[in-house]
């Protein structure tokens, strides 16, 4: 039983960590926004590991909740001790069979009350309410600056603000995206449970089922595609990544055509992740 919970609620620690993530990342690009002169201030590569070892912290708090305690042990090893043989001897701690074998499905081991109420509702949909509130008043924000600098800018020519502030909203619509397409691969396992739990006489065909599941899984295949394709910083990033881990962990050295040793990253453009 504690085994495959274990694999539910480890799922449900990595997807708290994805939610989470991308209401950080939301946050941050607001304060991009909202206040551009202080943000490199306030987010410094010490904030950011900080905030970060937070949200993971609050991830495995949230997800392994089910493994200590609110989980459906007492109904569901009851319900395969009954369906055993009767001539098996049982022994029974507390009233529950010591050894509780049973199929590894999610419905089996997690409480769909926990996923609902407290998962679904408190976890999911609240922080998703919150990122659709930020992006909208980021780029209500961002609008207003881009008249304020384009103003600007026809008496004194000045340009370099305006393209940064267009970098900032290419991110946040490209982010914007990512959560978009977060709550469609999530939002029909959520649905379904929210119909096993109230609805608990309706019969779910399998391969909505399967369909859901797929689907959520997905999600985490489909996120660095369009990190990469969106976003230059992140196309950068990664190539650098496979570039020197994957493909060759040394440092290739090339010459220049005057001779001089250079390093082979040297030859790409300076990386400044935004995020």
């Amino acid at each position: 039983f504690y085994g495959c919970l274990f694999l539910a609620c480890f799922v449900l620690v990595l997807t708290q960590s994805s939610i989470f993530s991308l209401l950080a990342i939301a946050i941050d690009r607001y304060l991009a926004v909202k206040i551009p002169l202080r943000y490199k201030e306030l987010m410094t590569g010490k904030t950011s590991r900080e905030i970060i070892a937070i949200l993971w912290i609050l991830s495995f708090v949230i997800g392994l909740i089910p493994f200590f305690g609110w989980n459906l042990k007492y109904s569901s090893c009851n319900n395969s001790s009954s369906e055993e043989d009767d001539t098996m001897d049982y022994k029974h701690r507390g009233g529950l069979p010591q050894n509780c074998n049973l199929e590894c499905y999610f419905e089996s081991v997690v409480d769909m009350k926990y996923m609902v109420y407290f998962n679904f509702f408190v976890c999911v949909l609240l922080p998703l309410l919150i990122m659709l509130g930020i992006y909208v008043k980021i780029f209500t924000v961002a609008r207003k600056q881009l008249r304020m600098i384009e103003l600007k800018c026809v008496g004194n020519g000045d340009n370099q603000n305006h393209g940064l502030l267009q970098k900032e909203i290419r991110a946040a619509k490209s982010l914007s995206i990512i959560v978009g397409l977060f709550v469609v691969c999530w939002l029909p396992v959520h649905i379904l449970n929210c119909l096993t739990l109230f609805y608990r006489e309706l019969e779910k065909p399998e391969s909505v089922m399967y369909v859901a599941i797929i689907l959520s899984h997905a999600n985490s295949a489909v996120n660095p595609i369009i990190y990469a394709y969106r976003i230059q910083d992140f196309r950068n990033t990664f190539r650098k990544i496979l570039s020197q881990h994957l493909l060759c962990r040394r440092e290739d050295l090339y010459l220049s055509s005057n001779g001089s040793r250079r390093h082979k990253d040297q030859i790409h453009m300076t990386i400044d992740p935004l995020l």
